[in-house]
């Protein structure tokens, strides 16, 4: 999964994805309850997360970036 968010100045990283990930997870064991009784320990998310920032690069060209890595994904999906 990829995202392009904007946090602001006084939060940190760390604070914003611990916030993603405790969220969402609930959210997805709320309306997906089968998901919960698979993962004995509760644990949605992979521990870790990968966080870059972008300097000169104008929000067109991210957008364009995560859209085609995620049709990579779906291409190399098909292949298995």
């Amino acid at each position: 999964m990829r995202l392009y968010v904007a946090i602001p100045p006084k939060l940190s990283v760390s604070e914003f994805m611990a916030y993603l990930k405790g969220k969402s997870a609930l959210m997805l064991f709320d309306r997906h309850p089968e998901f919960r009784t698979r993962k004995a320990d509760h644990h949605f998310w992979a521990r870790g997360y990968y966080v870059t920032t972008v300097g000169n690069v104008n929000e067109e060209t991210i957008v364009k970036y995560i859209q085609d890595q995620e049709e990579n994904d779906r291409m190399e999906d098909k292949q298995y």
